[in-house]
């Protein structure tokens, strides 16, 4: 058999025009992971209401952080993919979840250079609903109908591996250093309340209480907040930070519904309004930056910050294609070429 690597990301609109931003959002918000209320409910409230409004909103932001190569998400996935694709001796592809690089069409490429069994890789460190486990159960549909002779193995979370950690605190500190801040945020994508609890394989344990996140529990191989608070004690405990000096928040809330907390928004402002005037944010939901990182972080975010008297807003880089990041993703393709992926615990 031969092996091939899929990258997966979430994808973007293929230009900032409001039309291409309307599709790209249709199409993600239609996910029933993503929105996960009745088909009915789901279609009049995006259909009807969002894509009515939201569009000309967010090809405004998309608008301040393209870049002359294009989507950022998109070109950083792809030069991730090209380094690499240069450290490993089998085929490397890219996909994005939503948008024109389809899934579809990566596993294609992978079985038209002779790729019969495929690592497929959500380039997510915690897993969720709307993001790992779309892509999963979509990639199977599509080997079903399509790719009925080859095999797929996905890699599960790796929000707790010591290496991943190890490259994602270096990667930190390097950019901590000489920035004499006074709290680090770290910053993830939020989800609402009710996705931790569908998630919960226990059916009983994720209650959102402020312990059972720290309670032992088969659900939280599945439970995205623990992992998410898992990081920000370990990254925490490997660069040695001191007590009150960082934070978790969750961002990127929609609609009315519970979503996790505390919110980034009202954390930045919070810090500000207690005197905070040097403070770093991180963002590691993401191994990539992105709409969130870019727009809504670096600029929505510090301009929050000096609002309530903030001085220096620091924005730490996601590990993008950055060569540790990239070393580390081909040590653990190179152990899957010669193992399965729970004897190197990937």
């Amino acid at each position: 058999m031969k092996k091939g690597i899929l990258l997966v990301n979430l994808g973007s609109p293929d230009s900032p025009d409001p039309k291409d931003v309307k599709k790209y959002l249709g199409e993600f918000l239609m996910d029933e992971r993503v929105i996960d209320i009745p088909e009915l409910a789901r279609t009049a409230l995006v259909k009807g209401i969002i894509l009515n409004t939201r569009p000309k909103q967010s090809a405004a932001a998309y608008k301040k952080i393209w870049w002359d190569e294009g989507s950022p998400l998109i070109v950083l996935s792809e030069r991730l993919q090209k380094k690499l694709q240069q450290q490993v001796d089998i085929p490397v592809a890219l996909a994005m979840r939503y948008g024109s690089m389809t899934i579809k069409k990566g596993l294609q490429e992978l079985v038209d250079k002779g790729v019969d069994e495929v690592l497929l890789f959500p380039l997510y460190p915690q897993f969720a609903m709307a993001t790992t486990e779309t892509i999963t159960v979509l990639a199977e549909k599509l080997r079903a109908e399509f790719f009925p002779n080859i095999t797929i193995e996905s890699v599960p979370a790796f929000y707790n591996k010591p290496d991943y950690i190890e490259v994602l605190a270096n990667a930190i500190n390097s950019h901590l250093e000489g920035t004499n801040y006074e709290h680090l945020l770290f910053s993830y994508h939020g989800v609402p309340e009710r996705h931790i609890r569908k998630s919960d394989i226990t059916k009983s344990h994720c209650k959102i209480d402020g312990s059972c996140c720290i309670t032992p529990s088969k659900a939280h191989e599945f439970c995205y907040r623990h992992q998410c608070l898992e990081v920000t004690r370990l990254v925490g405990e490997a660069l040695q930070l001191k007590p009150g000096t960082y934070s978790t928040s969750f961002q990127s809330r929609l609609g009315f519904d519970p979503w996790l907390q505390p919110y980034t928004d009202r954390t930045i402002e919070r810090l500000g309004k207690q005197g905070i005037k040097n403070m770093a944010i991180v963002t590691p939901a993401f191994v990539s930056d992105c709409l969130e990182t870019l727009e809504e972080i670096a600029m929505e975010g510090e301009e929050i910050f000096h609002e309530m008297g903030g001085k220096t807003f620091t924005t730490i880089p996601c590990l993008n294609d950055s060569d540790p990041w990239v070393a580390l993703l081909a040590k653990w393709v190179k152990t899957w070429q010669t193992a399965k992926l729970e004897t190197y615990n990937v």
